[in-house]
Formats: C-alpha cells, structure tokens, sequence
C-alpha cells in the first residue's frame, strides 16, 4: 500500500513499496573499469546489490543504456509511476536536449547525479541541459551520490 502526502516541496512516500529508478547513460556499464581515478574501481552492479541490502524496502529498477532514445524510453514508461528516478545521463548531460525535454515531461521527480564533480572537469562538462528540470543534483561524491539520492527519496 501507498501513502503520499505532500510537505513542501518534498513527497512523502511510506517506504513499503516505493519504487525508484536509476537510470545511467553512456559509459556507465564500464564502471570499475573505465578511467578508475575518476570514477573508482566498483562497478555500478557490485554498487547496486549492497545498495538494494542497505534499503530492502525500497523496489528498486536499474537500466543502463548508451543510447539515447533508449534512455527517453525508460523515462517515458518510469516516469508517471514510479517514485522517483535518479538519473546519471553522462556524457548526454550536456548535449541532449531530447533527454532534458523528456525529463521535463515527466512526472516523476528526478534527481541528477554524477559520479565526477563536474564542475572540476573540462569546461564543457560544466553545463547541464537538465539540471532545471530536475528537482536537485548530486555531483563528485562518487556513487555515493547515488545513496544520497535514496535517502532524500526514502526521508532519511
């Protein structure tokens, strides 16, 4: 059973069956991989599983694709029920408006997070085309910030 009520700005949403999905973009499946001191030596999979023990209430989806309109489905079919999707969209951050404008059709709140401060990197990586609409971003803090995005989901 779902209960929502709205405080704020924030949903409020009774942990048993809250449904949040991660969405990561191009790239992201080479995590433990790829370029280890940007990005470490865990892949998202090893990430996910501890992620899912830590919030066994939570259901959780994960789908990584590195093509776009791959990504602007998944927001399409996630993004009038589920709870929440925490959306790393790599390299398309800055360059998609397809993807910004999916977001921003969507109901689903969305938290944008990337692994890398992308303020520290290259200029271009600077400007986020969907960063107005989502409710907040998470940069540099690792896959960490994917934590700190379940948590604002889940109230904690």
């Amino acid at each position: 059973m779902r209960v929502k009520c709205r405080v704020a700005v924030q949903s409020c949403v009774l942990l048993q069956g809250m449904q949040l999905l991660i969405l990561n973009g191009p790239n992201l499946n080479l995590l433990g991989k790829r370029e280890p001191g940007i990005y470490g030596n865990e892949s998202f999979e090893s990430f996910f599983e501890t992620l899912k023990l830590h919030y066994p209430k939570v259901e959780f989806a994960y789908y990584q694709s590195n093509v776009e309109g791959e990504l602007i489905n998944k927001l399409h079919e996630t993004g009038f029920e589920y709870d929440g999707i925490i959306l790393n969209a790599g390299g398309y951050t800055h360059t998609s408006v397809a993807l910004a404008d999916a977001v921003a059709a969507i109901k689903t709140p969305v938290i944008e997070v990337h692994i890398s401060n992308i303020f520290a990197r290259e200029e271009f990586r600077h400007v986020s085309l969907l960063s107005k609409h989502c409710i907040g971003i998470i940069s540099g803090l690792g896959l960490k910030g994917y934590e700190m995005a379940v948590r604002y989901f889940t109230g904690q």
